[in-house]
């Protein structure tokens, strides 16, 4: 696919949508087990601690993937949230989910929205 320098805005509210499905199943399941458990079920704590970086992870990724053609150019290289998921998607998949840094990029990670250090 050649390089994407705009998306409609009927692809960008159809991949709302898909995400929203996706955070809403997670919701809702979270909720149900919570009604099911309680909240102080340590076994179901911990379950949650475990998949729900896992989960959150994968949904940077497929916000990535579904706009993967993205031109740079628009992207710039500012340390803008685009440069943010770019460099975590980057750590997750080549760096064993260890935060990375794009020597391309001037990400200031005290400046970034989730504050992710190189090295963690």
């Amino acid at each position: 696919m050649l390089c994407v320098n705009n998306y409609s805005q009927e692809y960008i509210d159809e991949c709302i949508t898909r995400v929203d499905s996706k955070v809403s199943a997670y919701k809702k399941l979270l909720k149900t087990a919570r009604n099911k458990f309680g909240t102080e079920e340590s076994s179901l704590n911990s379950a949650v601690q475990s998949f729900e970086p896992m989960f959150f992870n994968n949904m940077v990724l497929v916000l990535d993937a579904i706009f993967v053609h993205r031109a740079r150019a628009l992207e710039k290289k500012d340390g803008n949230p685009l440069n943010e998921v770019r460099v975590i998607c980057n750590s997750l998949i080549h760096n064993n989910s260890i935060m990375d840094t794009d020597n391309t990029i001037k990400l200031n990670h005290g400046k970034s929205v989730l504050n992710y250090k190189p090295g963690g």
